[in-house]
């Protein structure tokens, strides 16, 4: 079966919202978008691309598509992020939309949790989860998340919105990977309890 995915950037204190431009995602009063831009090194971006390496399609909720799909398709095409971009398979929970117009996107309807756990059953590299918060917090709900990776930046908002939130599930997590960048952030992956039978976790 293959892995599911959680990927994320996140400060200090926990907060995914809007890391990559000011505008991104401004609701709840958010003023801190593009926070992680000046923190971006060269670390962070070879973990970027060491989790591209291991996935070949993405789940993504309504509000991260958007944003997506109107930026990738429109990158000159030796773009090397935009090719893998455009590329993978895009996975689209939503209850919204009536279709998907990005190239290689399909939507995920009705009873997410068992269209997730189709997609997981199908042949195939990691499942990488792209931003989506709200969407990662029922995958959380319903025990997808087979693998959590996240860059934690040396910053504290104080505000705004974070992948862990509370009444979330009791998870006990198992660290099976670590770096740190030039930049001071931290590199992890953790594999939940339950998918390591409280054994070593083979890579």
């Amino acid at each position: 079966m293959r892995k599911l995915v959680v990927s994320t950037f996140l400060t200090l204190d926990g907060v995914m919202q809007a890391p990559g431009d000011p505008d991104e995602d401004r609701s709840g009063g958010f003023e801190h978008g593009g926070w992680q831009m000046p923190l971006f090194d060269e670390g962070s971006g070879e973990a970027v691309s060491a989790g591209m390496a291991r996935s070949d399609a993405f789940l993504m909720g309504r509000t991260t598509y958007d944003i997506m799909a109107a930026f990738w398709p429109n990158q000159p095409d030796d773009d090397p992020i935009a090719a893998v971009m455009n590329g993978y398979t895009k996975y689209v929970v939503s209850d919204s939309l009536d279709e998907v117009e990005w190239e290689n996107s399909t939507l995920i309807e009705g009873d997410v949790a068992n269209g997730i756990r189709n997609v997981k059953e199908q042949p195939g590299k990691d499942i990488v989860v792209v931003g989506s918060g709200n969407l990662a917090q029922t995958l959380m709900e319903h025990d997808l998340v087979d693998e959590y990776g996240l860059l934690v930046y040396p910053l504290v908002l104080g505000t705004g919105k974070r992948l862990f939130r509370d009444g979330g599930p009791h998870t006990p997590l198992k660290l099976v990977d670590s770096s740190t960048t030039e930049n001071g952030a931290l590199v992890l992956r953790y594999v939940p309890v339950s998918r390591t039978g409280g054994g070593d976790t083979e890579e």
